[in-house]
Order: structure tokens, then C-alpha cells, then sequence
């Protein structure tokens, strides 16, 4: 990555852009839409409809080093109200019909909100609320308010023309707390509903086109590309970017820690959702799946996804001690009798032993094949969700292939994978807590950022039932005062007024997306502004991070064709553990070795190349010390790598590139009573 620099915006006008699956050219900046009307204002909004309260125009081009500006919101939900049987997120981001169509709460929450069910079992039991949203929102949208529409289309706008330059809007939804959840106007297949919000997002950028005066002219672009994202952010518009974060992505549930799905359906899920545009991808959400097991949940919220877990599965979370310093989070354990009664007879909700922190469940043979076709396609994985067993062993398979495309969104990194992100090539996001916290919490890694050469990003996360940054108070020290400059100095911006209710970061913190500038400019208001300017670096770095996936090339794998040999083989009635098991591309395969010390797994690559890598996927029995040697004639052996600290899982030895025909894993020390097993060993040029 390029050393980060924070350099004042500069207006560039470029010429007209072609962009992949969108109709028409992009307005270039300057252009007028319409006599009297600069680009960045529609021809044609509604009437009435909300206000934006921005005036000046975006900024446009690059700075001078040709690097992008603008913040990056890395985690969001635009189309979640399609999500979950359609009832539980209500209203919507746009509506062909207007604004009161596309704000207003549904039905069952009429008339004092005693019918948000979800909202009040995971909030506050005890809450009753207006449902009347345009034009008066006396009581919503609020930022710990979960299911009312937050990601309106001109408050999304006020974003972008406040500095937003990338949303990832991930698709989202989870079928058995659909199938549960009380209210609902739609079937609840998850894959279903992810073409339906792909659809929809497609839709308002059609929406926001007309708006602005036919196909390519609207500020709100999706891209499939780096290169089409960068030429958006230069035009001054915003580059969206699609996602996918479910539970059972392809249908790949297990029930009873059996998969039901298989290496063909996750092959045509990916080539779906690749062909509908989908870049970027979590392999699990809130429920272990047959790909992964995930974090937990924690709260009421724990509770109620435990149970679904448990209907849908047949199995409960289940804890064990952590072997290192990461932690999963804490599972709910409150009482909500609504969904107990689900539970047949006599099953209840587990208890669990607070020093067990981990979940039981990593990343599955299945989930590496899906992690491999993401690779495959250059896509870019989530780990956020992942348990830390599963995000661990995912680390380690990234890091052994290079691969830059790693995503965390959620704050849920700590110091050290926060560094492994890093040093891949990754991003990363901060969820968006109240300013003052998000600006400690950023300064710790302020460091790593710098070493880097890494901005930063915003997963705000919004309608995605988490809560959202608290206000600091009417009365609390250096407040935002309206109007206020953008960061870029460009754009002034007024309170948000939508129908009769006027907004204000520093009573109403954040509760919809128009709000989000203020919150960034709380930020600068409170002594942020180093973190201000990290964010405004996380739009090159998004970019620098989604350019290196597409680019990644993992070379030749020097063992695909070597002759295997090893200095023994365990025999078993249960299974034939060859040397050739090693190097048969098969993770489901392995080479094993007799039960005791001085083993080892030589490779003959068929003619001297060069090597500087060695990848092991080893099973439970491996090594915690060998060493790699290298030898021109399988007889005369040198040391090359070594180590008394082996981990297991996937391990990945580099040095310095040599000249050799032979390559031999010798183990020293066994990690375990058995001998040694490896599943896949992979050789490397660098």
C-alpha cells in the first residue's frame, strides 16, 4: 500500500464514464443537468419529499499524489426491509409512490407500537411509540430505535454530498427468524430474498437517474469493479458496492452438524450472486452454518438467535476454552418466554460456563471450498461473524495464498488480527459508535494505520438492528453548530429537515443516515480531527485493498505435479494415508505417518525451481517443531526454515527464494501422542 497522505481536494473535471452494468454515460462534474441546474442537484425530485440541506458542489477528482478522497461507510443495509419476511424493518429506502409511501411504519405497530414486537423484546419491553413516520416522525427513526427505516434515498444523498464517496450495502436476512418472527407478507428462502434486494438496490439507482435527468446522470452508482469505482469517486459521485451477509448463504445449513449442501451448490451460488454483481461476502451470519461457525450474539438478541439456531439445526451454540487471546462474544441468556414456547417440551435454553468463550465450530471442509471460490473469483471475504476459530483458520488460508481481500467491518478485530488484516492488504471499519468512543477507539489503532499506509472506515450498520451513535447532549462541550463546513471546506451543511421534524446530531445522535456528516463532524468537534482525516483516506484505501484482490495472482503450485515420499505411512482399516494424499489437491485426503519422532514428507518438484514458500494444512496430529530443507538430489539436505512453535492448521513458511528439485517437511517434535498428518502441502516461487 502507498504511504497515506492528507491532502486538501482539488475539482477536476473529467470526461464522460461508461460503467458496467449501468444504462448510459455518468454526468461529468460541471456538467448541467438542466438550464440553471448544476450536476449534483436533481431536475426532477418529488414533491413533497425530504429535504437535503447541503449546498456547494461534491469535490470531485484527485488529490495530487492521484489518490481519491472521501469516507467510506463499509457495512450497510440499504434493502433490509426486503429482508426477514418484509416485516421487520419498516418502510423503505425509496418509493415510486413518495415519500409517505416510503416512510411510513407497518401496520402492526399501530396504534401506540405495542406490536413491534422484536423492537420491544430486544429494546425495551415496556416501549410504546408514535408509528405515524411523514411528515411529523415525533417518535422515529431514533439511533436505538432497530426497525424503522434509517437509510432513506436523500438522506443517503446528504451523506454522499457531505464527503461519502463508498457504501458496501450488503443484502441481508436469515430465514428461521423470519419463519418465527410474528409478522411477515413474503416467503422466507434466503437466497429469495437477496435477489429480491439486489433487484431493488438496482432499482433505486434508477430511481435516483430519473431524478437527475435520465440513465448515468443519478449520484448513486453501483460498481463491479475497482477501476469503475475509482472513476465514480473522481466524478464526484458515490460508488456502491454490492454484499451478501445471511445466515444460510446457497442453502448451506447444517442440521445436526450435517451439511446440507455440497461443493456443486456453492459453485452456482457464487456464479449467481458474482453475475448479479456481488463483490464482497460473509460466509456466516448469526447462525453456525456448513460453512462456519460464527461469533455469538449477545443480549436478548443472543437469546432469541440461539433459539432459532437451535429450531433450525437441532443443535445449540456450544462453548469451549479458547486457545489464545481472542475471544468470541458473549451468548445472551435472558428470558424471552415468547420464543421459548417455541422449544418442544422440556428443552430449554443452555446455560454456559463464562470461562468457555469459544465456539466449538470453525471454519468446515466446506467453508475453505467457499473460501476458495471466493479467491477464485476475486471477491472479497467478511470475517466479522466468524467464530475465532473460524476466522483464525481463515487468516491463516488468506495468508498462506497472499491474498489481500479481507474485509472487517464490525470493530470485532483485535490488536494483533488487526495487523494480520493489514500486513494481507485488508480493510478495515469501525461500527459507529458515539464519537467519543469511536475516536479512542480509533487512536489505538492509529499506529498499525500509519505503518501501513491504511485508512479507515465507518460500518454504520444501519438497519441492521444494532444501535447507533448515541447524542452527546445538547449541553455538552463543543458541540456542532449549523451550518458547518464539510471536511473538504466545499459544502454547507444545515440541520436535516425531513417533513416537519427538524434533526440535530447533538440531541438526536444518529439516528438516520443524513445524519452521519454531523457525526463525523462531532468527531473534528471534540479534538478528532486525526481520525476525520483517517476516514477521508478510506476511499483510496478501500480501493488499494479491492484493486490488489482483483489483481492477486497466486502463482503456480510447484507441488501440483511433484512425486511424493515420505519416511512412513500409518496403516489404518479406516483409511489409506499415502504420501500422494499430500499433493492431491483433496483437503478431504492426507498423508499420515507412524506414531513416533523423525518423520518426514519429501517432494520431488521433477526439476530445480525456484522456492520461497512452503503452505501446510496439517490435520489435529502435526508438528509443534520442523524444519524445511531443500536438496538439488533428494540425498544432500539443507535447511532452509524452522520452528519449535507450530501451531497446526494452516501454516506458511517463508524464506528467502532458493534453487532446488527436493523438498523435504522434517518434524522434529510431535505436537501430539500421534505421528504426523498432513492434509495439503503447497510449494511457492515467493
Amino acid at each position: 500500500m502507498r504511504p497515506r497522505r492528507h491532502l486538501a481536494l482539488t475539482a477536476v473535471a473529467l470526461t464522460a464514464l461508461l460503467l458496467a452494468l449501468v444504462a448510459g454515460a455518468a454526468a461529468p462534474p460541471g456538467a448541467r443537468a438542466a438550464d440553471g441546474v448544476p450536476w449534483y442537484e436533481p431536475v426532477d425530485r418529488p414533491t413533497p419529499d425530504s429535504r437535503v440541506n447541503v449546498t456547494g458542489a461534491p469535490f470531485t477528482g484527485t488529490g495530487p499524489d492521484g489518490d481519491v478522497r472521501g469516507y467510506v461507510d463499509a457495512h450497510n443495509h440499504l434493502m433490509s426491509n426486503e429482508g426477514f419476511g418484509g416485516r421487520l424493518i419498516c418502510g423503505k429506502p425509496f418509493s415510486e409512490a413518495g415519500v409517505a409511501d416510503a416512510l411510513k411504519d407497518c401496520p402492526e405497530h399501530y396504534p401506540d407500537g405495542r406490536g413491534a414486537v422484536f423492537e420491544n423484546l430486544t429494546a425495551d419491553p415496556d416501549w410504546r411509540h408514535d408509528p405515524v413516520g411523514w411528515p411529523t416522525f415525533t417518535e422515529w427513526p431514533t439511533h436505538a430505535s432497530l426497525t424503522h427505516q434509517q437509510n432513506y434515498y436523500a438522506w443517503v444523498e446528504r451523506s454522499w454530498r457531505a464527503g461519502q464517496r463508498v457504501m458496501v450495502t450488503d443484502m441481508v436476512s436469515n430465514g428461521v427468524l423470519c419463519s418465527i418472527y410474528f409478522f411477515k407478507d413474503r416467503g422466507c428462502d434466503e437466497m429469495e430474498s437477496i435477489r429480491l434486494q439486489i433487484e431493488k438496490t438496482y432499482a433505486m439507482q434508477t430511481y435516483v437517474d430519473t431524478m437527475y435527468g435520465g440513465p448515468g446522470k443519478g449520484w448513486f452508482r453501483i460498481v463491479t469493479d475497482a477501476g469503475q469505482a475509482r472513476e465514480v469517486i473522481e466524478d464526484g459521485k458515490l460508488a456502491v458496492v454490492l454484499g451478501v451477509e445471511t445466515s444460510e448463504p446457497f442453502g448451506c445449513k447444517q442440521v445436526l452438524d450435517l451439511a446440507r449442501c455440497d461443493r456443486g451448490d456453492i459453485d452456482r451460488g457464487l456464479d449467481e450472486l458474482y453475475d448479479l454483481g456481488v463483490r464482497s461476502m460473509f460466509l456466516c451470519h448469526k447462525f453456525d452454518n456448513a460453512l462456519c461457525g460464527v461469533r455469538f450474539d449477545s443480549g436478548t438478541q443472543g437469546t432469541i438467535i440461539n433459539i432459532g439456531q437451535f429450531l433450525s439445526t437441532g443443535t445449540w451454540w456450544t462453548t469451549e476454552e479458547c486457545r489464545g487471546p481472542q475471544r468470541d462474544n458473549p451468548i445472551g441468556t435472558a428470558d424471552v418466554p415468547q420464543f421459548e414456547a417455541m422449544l418442544p417440551p422440556g428443552v430449554g435454553v443452555p446455560g454456559y460456563d463464562e470461562g468457555a468463550r469459544c465456539n466449538t465450530r470453525g471454519l468446515t471442509r466446506l467453508g475453505e471450498y467457499a473460501l476458495d471460490g471466493l479467491m477464485e473469483r476475486g471477491m472479497m471475504v467478511e470475517i466479522d461473524h466468524m467464530s475465532v476459530k473460524a476466522a483464525g483458520r481463515t487468516l491463516d488460508i488468506l495468508e498462506s495464498a497472499d491474498y489481500p481481500g479481507v474485509l472487517s467491518t464490525h470493530s470485532w478485530m483485535d490488536r494483533d488480527w488487526s495487523e494480520r488484516v493489514y500486513r494481507l492488504g485488508g480493510f478495515i471499519a469501525q461500527y459507529a459508535h458515539g464519537s467519543e468512543h469511536f475516536v479512542n477507539e480509533a487512536r489505538t489503532g492509529a499506529d498499525l494505520r500509519e505503518e501501513y499506509g491504511a485508512g479507515l472506515g465507518i460500518g454504520a450498520d444501519m438497519n441492521g438492528v444494532g444501535g447507533w451513535p448515541a447524542p452527546r447532549g445538547a449541553d455538552a462541550p463543543n458541540p456542532v453548530t449549523y451550518p458547518y463546513r464539510s471536511v473538504d471546506g466545499g459544502s454547507l451543511l444545515d440541520r436535516q429537515v425531513t417533513g416537519e421534524r427538524t434533526w440535530d446530531v447533538n440531541v438526536d445522535g444518529g439516528a438516520h443516515y443524513g445524519l452521519l456528516p454531523d457525526w463525523i463532524e462531532d468527531m473534528r468537534r471534540i479534538g478528532g480531527e486525526d481520525v476525520v482525516d483517517d476516514l477521508f483516506d478510506g476511499a483510496q484505501s478501500y480501493l488499494d485493498t479491492w484493486n490488489a484482490t482483483q489483481r492477486h495472482d497466486p502463482g503456480p503450485d510447484l507441488a501440483e505435479d511433484a512425486t511424493a515420499t515420505a519416511s512412513s505411512t500409518e496403516w489404518s482399516l479406516f483409511g489409506r494415508y499415502a504420501p500422494a494424499h499430500a499433493v492431491d489437491g483433496d483437503t478431504g485426503t492426507r498423508w499420515a505417518s507412524r506414531w513416533k519422532d523423525g518423520q518426514w514428507l519429501s517432494l520431488d518438484l521433477g526439476a530445480p525451481r525456484t522456492v520461497g514458500r512452503v503452505v501446510l494444512d496439517w490435520e489435529r496430529a502435526h508438528a509443534s517443531g520442523y524444519r524445511i530443507e531443500v536438496s538439488d538430489d533428494g540425498a544432500d539436505w539443507r535447511g532452509v526454515w524452522s520452528t519449535r512453535a507450530g501451531a497446526g492448521g494452516v501454516e506458511t513458511a517463508r524464506f528467502d527464494p532458493v534453487r532446488a528439485r527436493h523438498v523435504r517437511v522434517y518434524g522434529t517434535e510431535r505436537a501430539t501422542r500421534y505421528g504426523l498428518s498432513l492434509h495439503e502441502v503447497s510449494v511457492h516461487a515467493r
